[in-house]
């Protein structure tokens, strides 16, 4: 494909790199927004946990919804 330059974009050495269209480019930065609230948001849950300052399993307090011993049956 000689003279890729038809329908605009940036030459350099012989390349062509095309102009991204406006909703690429504002979906982009919305997914990118959207992954860095949720890496955000898992850091505030697990990051002790994932830096190794506390176990999976501490902190999780009583998840027994009251099925603990005064609810057994006899």
């Amino acid at each position: 494909m000689v003279g890729g330059g038809a329908h605009g974009g940036t030459t350099y050495k012989g390349y062509t790199i095309p102009h991204n269209k406006r909703w690429h480019t504002v979906a982009g930065k919305g997914l990118c927004a959207v992954m860095w609230f949720w890496v955000f948001y898992r850091a505030k849950q697990d990051g002790a946990t994932l830096l190794g300052l506390r176990h999976p399993w501490d902190g999780h307090d009583d998840h027994s919804h009251g099925h603990g011993h005064g609810n057994e049956r006899s």
